[in-house]
């Protein structure tokens, strides 16, 4: 893991986050005290509508209202 200071990381920012993209992690530190890490971003990967739809429906599913209009759980909500 590659530390560098904050104002190396203010001033190379583009190329820190090329190099984070490219799967490294980096330490930024302020007067040599970690302050924040740079990490590669975890995908989480995108669905189809069809996907998302059976996902909502099966949740719906699984979920019953008992009785409970979406009227009252909006006011519910606001309260």
């Amino acid at each position: 893991m590659r530390r560098v200071g904050s104002y190396e990381a203010k001033t190379h920012l583009p190329r820190l986050l090329d190099e984070v993209a490219g799967g490294a992690t980096i330490t930024i530190t302020k007067h040599g005290v970690p302050v924040a890490v740079l990490v590669p971003a975890v995908s989480t990967g995108a669905f189809s509508v069809r996907e998302a739809a059976a996902g909502l429906r099966a949740f719906r599913e699984s979920h019953p209202l008992r009785g409970i209009t979406i009227r009252e759980l909006i006011d519910e909500g606001r309260s």
